[in-house]
């Protein structure tokens, strides 16, 4: 603690005892106590206590208090656990007698500050914040404050009811730290005493009658399982569940208890321990027993957390699958004839009448249905699942539950009309099927079923049923199935169903790029570059889109009235020029699809649009198009570059500012490239007899380079401040590669000299100088190369950089200002003295 901070201090606490001094902001009693956190952490000296008497003397007088507000009682209780959390700190407090009446059996929990839930919530985190060393573990159990921490578990704030649990996790792991020598078995269980009381009330409360009792427990046991305790301390993970796991079977088996819905995350969090790793034992059984005896929907995140594991046995595994598969299973059960019963599954873990009962029902249907489909795409995703899925089937029964969802399919089976009538139009359903659609595009073995699959995704596409959200979705899972259509082999046959298919994605697109609904033009517009980036070099989707309007269309959309259209009609078009005028095959499109037409276009939108989501879009694709190499040669590249950067610099959109500053970067690592003759470029026909860098120079300076960048680094928008800064280290590190900068006092001799030192004074300004003129008019000649390589050299851009990405409260946010804050506030020092922040 610096001196003056010392010196502050005694004034803080003698105010925050004042029960006549106004309440203090909770955000300054939060960095008041990070302060101390920060201080203990460094130096668990008792120092700290008895060089700052004042800080015992703060906990005496809040405790002295008849009545203290709730925000300095939990203030006080915090700070006493953050002091306490060294030994030689927490002997001093006990000595003046301090912890027992905050923490005690006569602490302060009797008053009526305790009915506040952030009181309760200070007192465990106070108690936390000791438990660093044995003598406070020892104190708390014989304190009674673990009779507090247990009841605290059912306190009807969750917040306080969940740091109750954890803290009791933390206190068992904690008590068993000292004990992991020891050679345990489950005859040996001998406890440490605190652990001890913490196994004792788990077990007497899953033997209580209490449904809520039960409950903390369970939940208090799914916590540590799933902490460390459960993978570092094996031997008495072993023996706490053997204590327990025949009353959690009963658990599984009396269909009165209510706790079942927690013991899945419990199951799940034992699975994960090493103790288990073998495929012998009871552990497993039970949890088979568990998949069998949970309702579906509580079976179904054990079953998906099981799958996820390595070393789950094999069928356990299956049966875990099977639980998830058993919703799928009765959907394509339920759209079949009686006769023609081809479901996924050959055999069920549970009762299949408890899945259809929940389909039956509207009420539970679609949450069924939503939560299988979500756990399948989770499945989906991992690389590595060590069973198979039935893809196939699973298609089918996706394909099912969609036409159930709009209609399209009228079973005639009692359970299928049923299923279907609770499904129709469910948006729900729908989204989580094509989710789950989508993602099987990934998967080899579903070809049998794509034109099938087709069918239903054009039929969601074309119908005016579908709403905006579930298109978007269709459109996500249509533009997978297509790049998978792509993939697979080459036959005629298979040509003539992708031509087909893609026609008909093509009319429909039209029509839903006229679409009065802004989200669908959108999502339309979207669709289609994501169709552009991933088959622009297939020959059937380039011919299906040149022979449709959707270029004509995209184009319109340009001007629709919507922002967010505009920039996706910037995107799309900026993509599809790659196909229209940027191809070494460039097609007779038309004299409005040309080069000069598009970017024209799309300059305007950038200098005149109103929004600034169409300028962000078109300054990414100017990016994209200089990446890819569209921009033709040096010198139109420099025109290009030069109109965009003197458009943007202007822009009040700091993102589009930050756009053109990485429109700024692309361009001059590729002229290094190509003017430096790197190996992997082509030497430009604008290399003259100049040598690289001074044609480097004066290339940037055509373009204007240097005054967007340094103007840049005054931006009031701190991010492209930082941005310029990096461009510019970069550019200095290829003028300068060897440090060798030049010397201050010649470039103030030289001719260009004081508008250089006058650019330096301006920068160190920051945004307070956003303003200043990069046209020559400050003596700086932003398009002199000479000037500029001595710019890169004198300026001490490393210094700019360092400033530029400091906190912006890296001065303020200091502990003596915040003292100094809080004295201000209540009065007790000069206002010219403060410094708020």
């Amino acid at each position: 603690m610096t001196r003056e901070c010392a010196a502050l201090l005694p004034g803080v606490c003698a105010a925050l005892a004042d029960p006549r001094q106004p309440g203090l902001d909770d955000t300054c009693l939060e960095k008041l106590l990070d302060w101390f956190r920060s201080l203990t952490w460094f130096d668990p000296t008792v120092e700290l206590v008895q060089d700052n008497p004042c800080l015992p003397a703060l906990i005496t007088s809040v405790l002295a208090l008849p009545d203290p507000s709730p925000g300095i009682l939990s203030f006080t209780l915090q700070l006493a656990g953050i002091l306490a959390s060294s030994e030689s700190r927490f002997q001093h407090l006990q000595e003046e007698k301090l912890l027992g009446r905050l923490f005690g059996q006569e602490g302060a929990r009797g008053g009526a500050a305790w009915q506040e839930a952030a009181v309760r919530s200070a007192w465990l985190k106070g108690v936390h914040g000791m438990l660093h060393h044995q003598p406070a573990l020892l104190f708390l159990c014989s304190s009674g404050a673990m009779d507090v921490i247990f009841t605290l578990q059912g306190d009807p704030s969750l917040f306080v009811a969940s740091a109750a649990s954890q803290l009791l996790v933390h206190m068992l792991t904690f008590s068993l730290e000292s004990e992991t020598s020891k050679a345990l078995s489950a005859k040996d269980c001998d406890w440490p005493a605190c652990a001890q009381m913490i196994v004792r009330h788990i077990q007497e409360s899953l033997q209580s009658s209490s449904a809520s009792h039960i409950e903390q427990s369970l939940k208090l046991l799914s916590s540590l399982f799933g902490s460390c305790f459960g993978s570092c301390y094996a031997a008495w993970t072993e023996v706490l569940w053997l204590g327990i796991a025949k009353q959690i079977e009963s658990f599984l088996l009396e269909e009165t208890v209510q706790a079942q819905p927690v013991l899945s995350n419990l199951l799940l969090n034992v699975a994960r321990s090493p103790v288990f790793c073998g495929t012998e034992g009871n552990f497993w059984a039970l949890v088979t027993s568990a998949l069998e005896h949970l309702t579906p929907v509580q079976a179904g995140p054990l079953a998906v957390g099981l799958l996820k594991l390595c070393k789950c046995p094999q069928d356990v595994r299956i049966q875990a699958l099977t639980v998830l598969l058993q919703p799928m299973d009765c959907i394509l059960r339920a759209a079949s004839q009686p006769l023609e019963c081809a479901g996924l599954l050959d055999e069920s873990v549970s009762d299949p009448v408890a899945v259809e009962s929940l389909l039956s029902s509207k009420a539970s249907c679609a949450g069924l249905l939503c939560q299988t489909l979500a756990h399948l795409e989770k499945l989906l995703s991992l690389k590595h699942l060590k069973v198979d899925l039935p893809c196939v089937s699973l298609l089918h029964s996706l394909m099912t539950i969609l036409q159930f969802c709009n209609g399209f399919l009228s079973p005639t089976s009692p359970l299928g009309s049923t299923i279907s009538r609770n499904l129709i139009n469910c948006f729900r359903v729908q989204k989580s099927a094509l989710d789950v659609l989508a993602a099987l595009s990934e998967k080899k073995d579903c070809d049998t079923l794509i034109g099938s699959l087709f069918d239903v995704l054009l039929a969601y596409l074309q119908s005016p049923n579908t709403s905006p959200t579930v298109l978007k979705k269709t459109f996500q899972a249509t533009s997978k199935w297509l790049v998978h259509l792509k993939e697979l082999s080459s036959s005629n046959s298979q040509q003539q169903q992708t031509e087909k298919i893609l026609e008909d994605v093509f009319l429909v697109l039209q029509k839903r790029l006229c679409s009065p609904c802004w989200e669908v033009r959108d999502s339309s517009l979207e669709f289609l570059t994501s169709m552009v980036k991933c088959l622009r070099e297939q020959n059937e989707f380039r011919q299906c889109l040149l022979s449709s309007e959707v270029l004509r269309l995209t184009e319109n959309l340009l001007e629709d009235p919507e922002s967010y259209v505009r920039a996706s009609a910037v995107t799309a078009l900026g993509h599809l020029a790659l196909i229209t005028c940027f191809a070494p095959e460039c097609p007779a499109t038309g004299s409005q699809y040309n080069k000069e037409s598009i970017v024209a276009k799309l300059q305007e939108i950038l200098s005149a649009d109103s929004e600034g989501f169409p300028r962000r879009a078109v300054i990414s694709i100017f990016t994209k198009w200089l990446r890819e190499g569209c921009t033709g040669r040096l010198e139109d590249t420099e025109q290009f570059v030069s109109r965009a950067i003197q458009t943007v610099e202007h822009d009040l959109d700091w993102e589009v500012r930050l756009g053109g500053l990485e429109l700024v970067e692309v361009f001059c690592s590729q002229t290094i490239c190509q003017l430096a003759q790197c190996p992997y470029a082509p030497v430009s026909s604008a290399v003259t007899s100049s040598t690289p860098q001074k044609e480097l120079l004066q290339v940037f300076c055509r373009a204007k380079v240097f005054g967007f960048l340094f103007g840049a680094l005054c931006d009031c928008d701190k991010p492209v401040g930082q941005r310029a800064c990096d461009v510019l280290v970069g550019l200095r590190g290829h003028f300068y590669p060897m440090s060798t900068l030049e010397n201050p006092q010649e470039v103030e001799d030289s001719p260009a000299g004081r508008g250089i030192a006058w650019l330096q004074r301006t920068l160190r300004q920051g945004s307070l100088a956003q303003n200043f003129p990069t046209d020559g008019g400050c003596g700086v000649d932003f398009q002199d190369p000479e000037s500029m390589m001595l710019a890169l050299g004198a300026i001490d851009l490393l210094e700019l950089h360092d400033e530029l990405n400091k906190s912006s409260d890296h001065v303020e946010e200091s502990p003596q200002s915040l003292l100094q804050d809080i004295l201000a506030t209540v009065g007790t020092i000069e206002d010219n003295e403060v410094d708020c922040y």
